[in-house]
């Protein structure tokens, strides 16, 4: 099963660059194993972190397809 990293960041998939980056911050804050209590923390952040990336560089490609 592939993962929804648009439902990962809480976002559509007609995000925007900045809404991602914004989102991803937004999330990261609450999520990083250094802030949030619990033992899953770390693996949120990575998958978190993960989602941002591709969404990013997806971006990216899309724009210089352009």
């Amino acid at each position: 099963m592939s993962k929804n990293y648009y439902d990962i960041l809480g976002l559509d998939e007609d995000a925007t660059t900045e809404q991602i980056k914004k989102a991803y911050r937004r999330k990261a804050m609450k999520v990083h194993p250094d802030v949030a209590q619990g033992e899953d923390a770390a693996e949120k952040f990575k998958e978190l972190s993960e989602a941002y990336e591709v969404l990013k560089i997806g971006r990216a490609v899309q724009q210089e397809c352009r």
